[in-house]
């Protein structure tokens, strides 16, 4: 897929060049980790506070959920959007979560301009009232961000297009992290909650978990991104990993934002319940 054109990019009149954005891919697991003080949790108030200080701090967050899948892909382009609390069975703190951080509907016009939806190309389409901000996304900003004053807007993932076609696009997101935005995919390396045993401590794991996990962990060290789309030739290994791949996929649109001069740094290389890997990374 073809990068941004100079005339696309000089429609970004809200978002104008900045210091570069790191690139974030995020294991988000359990729901819980949202209010649990475990490890998961203190390490994104960590990675959070290194913004503004280590990293610049963004002007917006365009987050790759793996929890909002559509026909086709779209952009939230609500002012306010909410928090949408999509899950079930967990205690009331978590429903009684809310994140309040503002959308930017100006700059989710002029993004859907610039980002080509393939295999036809046309622009990104724009939510102005369904969605909002899913588990996947508000559940890991809140203890990154928790004064909720960075615009958030969330991109959606069209489930029926091969893997390559989301790398591709996440490639088209390299331009705006010139921009102030920070791209954020929000999954798992490996889910599957059919397997997991809550008793498993979290250096606990299935040997296809820990097979799959360093599928991508190897991959990525060696700077072998595009080589990520191809997780099925691993047959059933792949299959236990992710019995339905939509987890998997956010990885793919962070891998697509890496510039060759990108390096990666590993943290959360733990697990959840045996067949939940919450290995996060990001690139500088």
């Amino acid at each position: 897929m073809n990068a941004p054109t100079a005339a696309a990019l000089s429609a970004l009149n809200s978002l104008p060049v900045t210091q570069r954005q790191p690139v974030l891919f995020l294991g988000h697991g359990s729901p819980m980790n949202a209010i649990e003080d475990n490890d998961f949790h203190r390490s994104w108030q960590t990675l959070g506070a290194q913004f503004g200080t280590k990293y610049p701090k963004p002007r917006l967050i365009l987050c790759i959920s793996a929890h909002w899948i559509t026909r086709g892909w779209y952009l939230t382009a609500m002012a306010q959007p909410k928090t949408i609390h999509d899950f079930g069975g967990f205690p009331q703190a978590l429903f009684d979560q809310q994140y309040p951080a503002p959308g930017d509907p100006v700059a989710a016009r002029e993004i859907s301009q610039l980002l080509r939806q393939p295999p036809t190309q046309s622009p990104v389409g724009l939510d102005v009232s369904e969605w909002g901000l899913d588990h996947g996304s508000w559940a890991v900003l809140k203890p990154m961000f928790p004064q909720a004053d960075i615009p958030v807007i969330q991109l959606s993932m069209d489930y029926d297009r091969p893997p390559a076609e989301h790398f591709a696009l996440g490639q088209q997101l390299q331009a705006l992290r010139d921009r102030g935005v920070l791209i954020v995919g929000s999954g798992n390396t490996v889910h599957n909650l059919r397997t997991m045993q809550r008793s498993a401590s979290d250096d606990q794991a299935y040997d296809w978990t820990i097979e799959f996990d360093q599928f991508t962990a190897d991959h990525i060290s060696h700077g072998r991104l595009a080589a990520l789309v191809d997780f099925q030739a691993l047959g059933q290994v792949a299959r236990m990993a992710h019995p339905t791949y939509e987890h998997y996929l956010p990885l793919l649109y962070a891998a697509g934002a890496v510039t060759d001069t990108d390096r990666p740094e590993f943290f959360n290389a733990k697990y959840q319940g045996g067949s939940i890997a919450m290995r996060s990374v990001i690139w500088n």
